[in-house]
């Protein structure tokens, strides 16, 4: 047993998120070399990420048989409206089901006999396993003029008490070549209302029984991009007019009488996208940005915020802790507002991280994004058509507060493939959805996986010589101070020079097999390998693990691919003895 008199300590916390873009000599030593599938916690630390799961079991219809990713995902009226192929449709946030109650029909077309339809809609679309299924009518306990294997599934055998869900319910059909969807929630008579566009179609209202109705507005068709403003709705990204901003006139998104307030103005660079912000309507271009500000056609006033700096994807735009965040031509930057009246900051955030955007911007088009309020979290995402859910990838944005003001700190995402999302919030409820590749929608913060596959975690931290890189350090032990949330499944490696290869490479060390004491208290503790302790309250146990080997640099990690519950990296410390000096 080595002599631990000698023995020197050394400790940091996990805080500063992932860098990339300065020497590991240099890093301090909370930051992370490698975070991939962690969120820095804005209560400290490095915490794995919840996983997704199915929102609405059934895929959304398609109308071809070839696969068509969700277009549009939105929460509305307690439904989800989804947009695949030439279709808008809706289902329930909460699902409806009855059963069989007789198979007789069910090898044709025609009624389909069941305990209940109690709920279902007079006609529409249900689902029974994989097979979809429209009905045009409906009795207390049947389905009639039903037509089975429809939205390119195919008949099966089913059998009573097999359970019958509701399904999607098409309520706009005929869009023909739409493109992405963006959308407005609104009310301006004290009806709740959503507008949706998708760059080919004439603009579409909804109102809260899902009735269609188009916008015929000439100079809106084809609109890409609606924002509300003041009570007037403005549209933008229209191919012909690729600079202008046509606004309806107040109270009413479908009415464009000059005489009554509605207009139109121009910038001078293409729209990429809208977003309405404190008392400002902010239009971002490709390579500059304003805003609109006054109240009413009669003092709305165009406003340069910058001639420099402009947009690479309207999707990426949010409201994100109080200001506005987009992708920008040089990485993640935010429209921040001071205190001086009219003047507006602007001021890139990712400068640690800018290795990622400067190779997403070159390679990518594609992008999407969400914001978690209660994290503080932003998350964009680079998804590309044809490649697979596992290989895409994103980043982690979180913002912390400091006694200097706003810090970010950042974390890689991968396994997450989002073609549409929406973040809603109202009255404490947060939803945060995304619609698939595949044609389902998925719910983000939900369940310890991705939708059934292992959340692959993984943390480096820097190279630390512990202030000397010319003295050889005889590692001892490894403290690890974390916060369980359930059993944790996690290796731990020690690294040794910069991960030469001629350097010690100790094996890993198993982090469900160690040793656990709780900082406060006592804590039960009866774990094995195979069935790791789950730990209550508020405690955070310290793994206590001898390591191995030595190196003038000492490196951390921890590998994690499994469908437990999170855990936080909160610190670690690390005792060694002082070698010779090279």
């Amino acid at each position: 047993m080595p002599d631990l008199s000698q023995t020197q300590p050394f400790a940091f916390t996990c805080e500063g998120g992932l860098v990339k873009s300065r020497s590991t000599f240099i890093m301090q030593p909370g930051q992370a070399l490698e975070l991939l599938n962690f969120e820095p916690d804005i209560e400290g630390g490095y915490r794995r990420i919840n996983g997704f799961e199915k929102y609405v079991n059934h895929i959304v219809p398609q109308t071809s048989a070839s696969t068509e990713k969700v277009l549009m995902t939105a929460f509305f009226n307690n439904n989800i409206m989804a947009a695949r192929g030439e279709k808008i449709w809706t289902s329930a946030s909460t699902e409806l089901a009855t059963a069989i109650a007789s198979s007789t029909g069910m090898t044709g077309s025609g009624t389909i006999t069941v305990d209940s339809t109690s709920g279902f809609s007079s006609s529409g679309t249900i689902q029974i396993s994989s097979e979809i299924f429209t009905y045009t009518g409906k009795t207390a306990t049947t389905f009639t003029g039903v037509t089975r294997a429809t939205s390119s599934t195919s008949a099966a055998a089913h059998s009573i008490d097999d359970v019958v869900s509701e399904s999607w319910t098409v309520r706009d059909t005929g869009r023909t070549s739409a493109s992405k969807y963006n959308f407005e929630r609104f009310n301006y008579d004290g009806n709740d209302k959503i507008v949706v566009v998708d760059g080919t179609n004439d603009p579409t209202v909804f109102n809260t029984s899902f009735t269609a109705t188009d916008i015929t507005e000439s100079s809106v068709e084809g609109a890409k991009y609606v924002a509300s403003f003041r009570e007037h709705m403005f549209y933008a990204g229209m191919s012909s007019t690729p600079q202008e901003v046509v606004f309806s006139q107040p109270f009413d998104e479908d009415a464009f009488s000059s005489g009554s307030g509605a207009g139109s103005v121009k910038v001078d660079d293409t729209i990429v996208g809208l977003k309405t912000f404190r008392d400002s309507l902010f239009i971002f271009c490709e390579n500059r940005i304003f805003k609109l500000t006054g109240s009413a056609l009669a003092d709305f006033a165009i406003v340069p915020v910058t001639r420099n700096i402009g947009c690479v994807n309207g999707d990426t735009i949010q409201e994100f802790a109080g200001d506005l965040i987009f992708l920008g031509p040089d990485g993640l930057r935010t429209v921040a507002g001071t205190a001086r009246i009219g003047d507006v900051e602007l001021g890139t955030i990712s400068a640690n991280i800018q290795s990622v955007f400067d190779k997403v911007i070159k390679d990518s088009s594609l992008f999407e994004s969400v914001v978690i309020p209660d994290k503080t979290q932003y998350r964009i995402f680079f998804p590309k058509d044809g490649t697979s859910e596992g290989s895409t990838e994103g980043v982690i944005c979180v913002m912390k507060g400091t006694a200097q003001g706003a810090a970010f700190e950042f974390a890689e995402l991968k396994g997450i493939k989002p073609a549409s999302t929406d973040t809603f919030v109202e009255a404490g409820k947060v939803l945060v959805l995304h619609g698939g590749y595949d044609g389902y929608i998925y719910r983000q913060e939900q369940g310890n996986d991705f939708n059934g596959t292992k959340i692959s975690g993984r943390y480096r931290s820097p190279d630390l010589t512990f202030g000397d890189p010319g003295i050889r350090k005889h590692m001892q032990r490894v403290i690890l101070n974390y916060k369980p949330e359930s059993a944790i499944y996690a290796d731990m490696f020690v690294r040794y020079d910069y991960e030469d290869k001629d350097s010690a490479r100790p094996a890993a060390y198993s982090l469900t097999s160690t040793d656990v004491v709780a900082i406060y208290g006592t804590t039960s503790y009866g774990a094995t390998s195979s069935t790791p302790g789950t730990y209550g309250g508020t405690s955070q146990p310290l793994v206590r693990q001898p390591v191995e080997g030595s190196g003038f640099a000492v490196a951390l990690r921890i590998n994690d691919s499994a469908t437990t519950a999170p855990y936080s990296l909160k610190g670690f410390g690390l005792e060694y003895q002082v070698g010779a000096r090279r």
